[in-house]
């Protein structure tokens, strides 16, 4: 699935990294803890969405040290400046929903995004 239809299904837009908008996920995982994403080793970071509500600095940071590109904030979480700019330089997209962690999910995985685990 493309990032623009995951942003479509969940009502999401796209803050930084529009021109990534036809790249394809396949898998998502969804932590609100930092050190459970650290955990992540997979071959496929270059297909897998972050899916969280921690919206700070440290998010973005830990997803670099992860290899993940994309992230999805979700419960209506608004990215800031410093967010953005540390986003831009690694070349990551940023997406916010007002949707719940729960529900963004559910509607990802009805359409077929894998779960990691």
């Amino acid at each position: 699935m493309t990032i623009q239809e995951i942003i479509t299904h969940v009502k999401g837009r796209i803050v930084v990294g529009a021109h990534h908008e036809n790249d394809e996920i396949e898998f998502a995982f969804a932590s609100d803890l930092m050190s459970d994403v650290l955990t992540i080793t997979s071959s496929h970071s270059h297909k897998l969405m972050l899916i969280t509500g921690l919206c700070n600095v440290q998010t973005i940071r830990t997803a670099e040290m992860s290899d993940i590109k994309v992230i999805l904030f979700v419960r209506n979480k608004k990215v800031t400046d410093e967010m953005i700019e540390l986003a831009e330089e690694n070349e990551m997209v940023l997406i916010e929903t007002s949707l719940s962690m729960f529900r963004t999910s559910g509607i990802l995985f009805n359409l077929g995004i894998q779960p990691l685990y």
